[in-house]
């Protein structure tokens, strides 16, 4: 029967030496004290003389008592090192899928290179997104040069209309920062007590680069949580006119800056560089927009993919951990040892030690009854 330890890492390993290493030494030291006490007999007097002195030889016994601690220190170490036997079958529980959608709402997102319009194809996609991932928690920021957060959910429905209810009009402060608004989805994955044991993910939906923060730098913070960002990159380099919508919602045109000239959007290679530079570091992947795509629809089959053949409920195959019998055995003898005394226990004198401890008062007295006394007299006497 093959025994499995779990000593696979090298701490475990230097224990485990340091356990041996330890029943050496106390082995060691009872073999020390049996030597010492045979010199201090020898000392003394002829070890033949001496032993006519003693009542009891004990040394046998302190021998017994010896082997048996060393035996049980020895089950005790193998015990700590959690020995495990027997095939069996565990089942592993699904594991939990956190996603934390990340839209920008800037109005470069009025573009119509994607059909009808940049924000919303993203809408519709990430509407379909949070349909499509049952089981999943989703919480969701909106943003532009600030950002607006809905807190962790399972209301797949929720998420799905606050996007759709939002337009890029609506953001208070105009602009991109994409490191505002990764970081305060950092706080809403770390706000959530639950979070820390389910796996997280980021999808950062943006056309444009962040020119305020640093969004690289708390894409590393995140990595550090166990948290993946993925990119979705709408948009590219060619320029793009930026259509002026109403409050209403109505295209009144195109935008035009202040010399009549129309408003354009385009990603720099700085800015694809840095969007590549946020997935890269947190172990995400990165889709960018092509053939009239947004590239949501890729991230949502990743991310279903990973919940189907990773996160699922599946069967293990595991060992039986059997600490419990070296444990067993370890406080057995521990008992056994100290039950056994190092010389026998004294018995009640009897027979002819018993008269010769007999005073002498009395034995003279005895004497003078002779053998035909009664038993009674024999009593007092």
């Amino acid at each position: 029967m093959k025994v499995f330890y779990d000593l696979s890492a090298m701490p475990y390993l230097l224990i485990a030496v340091a356990c041996a290493l330890l029943v050496a030494l106390f082995a060691g030291a009872l073999v020390l004290a049996s030597v010492r006490r045979g010199k201090a007999t020898a000392a003394f007097g002829e070890p033949a003389l001496v032993s006519k002195l003693e009542s009891f030889d004990a040394a046998g016994r302190r021998a017994l008592k010896g082997v048996l601690l060393v035996i049980a220190l020895a089950s005790a170490f193998l015990a700590l090192a959690r020995p495990q036997w027997g095939r069996g079958t565990k089942l592993v529980p699904a594991t939990n899928l956190d996603v934390v959608v990340v839209l920008d709402y800037s109005k470069s997102m009025y573009a119509r290179d994607v059909a009808p319009s940049r924000i919303a194809r993203a809408k519709a996609e990430v509407s379909k997104l949070v349909r499509e991932l049952p089981g999943a928690r989703f919480g969701a920021i909106a943003f532009a040069g600030e950002p607006m957060s809905f807190p962790l959910t399972s209301d797949s429905a929720a998420i799905a209309q606050y996007f759709r209810q939002l337009e890029p009009n609506d953001m208070p402060v105009g602009g991109t920062a994409i490191a505002r608004a990764l970081e305060r989805a950092r706080e809403l994955l770390a706000r959530d007590p639950k979070s820390k044991e389910h796996v997280r993910i980021i999808v950062l939906i943006t056309d444009g680069e962040d020119l305020e923060g640093d969004p690289v730098a708390v894409a590393r913070s995140a990595a550090e949580d166990h948290t993946r960002i993925d990119v979705v990159q709408i948009g590219g380099r060619a320029p793009e006119p930026i259509p002026d919508v109403n409050a209403e919602g109505k295209v009144m045109g195109l935008r035009h800056d202040d010399e009549g000239k129309p408003v354009t959007t385009e990603l720099s290679a700085d800015g694809e560089a840095q969007l590549g530079e946020i997935a890269k570091v947190t172990g995400g992947a990165i889709v960018r927009s092509e053939r009239g795509e947004t590239g949501i629809d890729e991230v949502a089959r990743g991310l279903k993919k990973m919940m189907r053949e990773e996160l699922a409920e599946r069967v293990e195959t595991a060992f039986d951990e059997e600490y419990m019998w070296p444990l067993g055995v370890a406080v057995a003898l521990l008992i056994v040892e100290g039950l056994i005394p190092e010389a026998p226990l004294p018995r009640a004198p009897s027979g002819r030690l018993a008269m010769g401890r007999m005073a002498p008062e009395k034995r003279k007295k005895r004497r003078k009854l002779g053998a035909d006394a009664t038993p009674k007299a024999r009593a007092e006497a």
